[in-house]
């Protein structure tokens, strides 16, 4: 119902103004700005319900309402939790994302009071189009939209072309008879109403906004629309940055996409599962968890002072003072970037970091793809026969970058940009008494981490000698 997008008034309240280090090591620490403030608390009252009544309790047994909503939305997106505007929350507010508030704290969520349709018939109805993409490809991109969410439950679409229908979907502009107008370019992309009469149930898109049918220069109408009907059958916005019902756009190939096991819990707590699943239908995609013990990560790498780990579609970016770990999607953070890697490491020659996938290679400077990549993996000298890399780690001492193929590994000089005469070799030259492929690597303070499987491995390698054997979690906490 209306309530359910319950977009507040403004009120002046006083952010606190924190630093914060950019990824851009050749710029200034950047200080919020009195703008930054008035957009966070504008953020906060659309999407997090801070309202008059906050404004009325300032001061009180020492509460503050703005500090407290900005904790609620940093921990709802797996941020820092500071209670201020950081350059960290200002970059999550400032995503493209759907405009339906985010008040729940579950992995998923329906919407309050669990609104869902009694009849697992439902219509639907196109009121007008878009004229950024064709009439076929919009009716397409609706279609396959719905589809999403009839393919795991009882659910059926039936289109109609006049009348009422449950969902009645349109494009618009700003102010368009909702009370909850569009705010032009980019922000807000959409929203939609929880299960009930009249209203209920309409999907309302951004004319403002460039649709796309599959390119990835504006928004894919059907990632938008699947997300919006999410809505309009009764669920909330979802914690989990894998899935479909996370309040942030993150382009997904339409071609290829599948409904996240989160999402398919969450309606189907709702409706119930298909009877009709096609025994061939592939297993919903699944979030990786940091407390399970048993994962093996893809890659590890530093990035300008931070460690992120790599495993599926996602990876962890963590700064070693804080004890959070943020998980993200790698198409959200790099939009250029593979879906999944083999091997990353971070140049301190160049200040890049590069992402493996077979036998191509990307670079990217802070969030910004390098010109001329992606590139064949011979830009490093590696020989045609070695077809992926299974882990890649720079050395300080040596100023070389290791790269760790099946037992053997490369040694390649980033001052000459050539790779080291005499090369492969033994992992065991390198490692001693190591025989167990090498997943992962990095280095922090001196030592060298190597990760074979679900083990971690302390060493030294100056000296040559293992240290200790510690537990992937040693870096990477446990989110729960």
């Amino acid at each position: 119902n209306m309530r359910s997008l319950n977009l507040c008034i403004f009120l002046s309240l006083t952010a606190a103004v924190v630093y914060s280090l950019p990824l851009d090591r050749d710029q200034p620490p950047q200080q919020i700005t009195h703008k930054d403030e008035e957009f966070a608390e504008s953020y906060l009252k659309s999407f997090f319900n801070l309202t008059k009544e906050h404004e009325r309790s300032f001061g009180r047994q020492g509460v503050n309402p703005m500090a407290e909503k900005l904790r609620d939305m940093q921990r709802f997106f797996g941020l820092n939790i500071t209670g201020s505007v950081d350059a960290d929350t200002m970059q999550m507010m400032k995503k493209a994302r759907c405009g339906v508030p985010d008040t729940q704290v579950a992995p998923f969520s329906t919407s309050g009071g669990d609104l869902k349709w009694q009849t697992t018939a439902l219509t639907y109805r196109i009121l007008n189009y878009t004229p950024d993409m064709s009439r076929a490809e919009v009716d397409d991109s609706v279609e396959k939209a719905l589809n999403v969410w009839a393919r795991v439950t009882p659910l059926t679409f039936r289109r109609m072309e006049r009348g009422t229908a449950d969902i009645m979907i349109s494009f618009a502009r700003r102010s368009h008879g909702d009370s909850y107008p569009f705010d032009g370019p980019q922000g807000t992309l959409a929203h939609a109403f929880a299960p009930s009469t009249g209203i209920g149930g309409d999907a309302h898109f951004d004319e403002d906004e460039d649709f796309t049918y599959r390119s990835t220069s504006g928004y894919v109408l059907f990632l938008v629309a699947a997300h919006e009907f999410g809505h309009s059958l009764g669920l909330g916005h979802s914690r989990d940055p894998g899935a479909l019902m996370y309040p942030n756009y993150i382009y997904k190939n339409p071609d290829t996409f599948q409904l996240p096991l989160d999402d398919v819990n969450g309606i189907q707590s709702l409706y119930g599962p298909n009877g009709n699943v096609n025994p061939n239908e592939p297993t919903p995609p699944t979030t990786p968890d940091s407390c399970d013990a048993t994962m093996v990560l893809d890659a590890v790498s530093t990035l300008r002072g931070e460690m992120l780990f790599f495993k599926g579609s996602f990876f962890w970016r963590k700064h070693p003072q804080n004890p959070r770990a943020r998980q993200s999607l790698i198409s959200s953070f790099w939009p250029n970037a593979p879906e999944k890697v083999d091997a990353a490491f971070e140049s301190h020659q160049t200040d890049q970091v590069y992402l493996f996938k077979g036998r191509q290679v990307w670079a990217f400077s802070g969030y910004d793809m390098v010109s001329g990549f992606p590139r064949n993996i011979d830009y490093f000298g590696l020989p045609r026969n070695v077809n992926k890399i299974n882990a890649a780690l720079y050395d300080t001492d040596t100023r070389r970058t290791l790269f760790f193929v099946g037992d053997q590994y490369y040694s390649y000089d980033e001052a000459r940009r050539t790779m080291d005469a005499g090369f492969p070799k033994s992992i065991e030259t390198l490692l001693p008494g190591h025989t167990s492929k090498v997943t992962a690597g990095f280095q922090y303070r001196g030592y060298t981490y190597i990760y074979s499987g679900s083990n971690m491995l302390e060493y030294s390698l100056r000296t040559g000698k293992l240290i200790r054997v510690l537990r992937n979690d040693y870096f990477l906490p446990c989110a729960n």
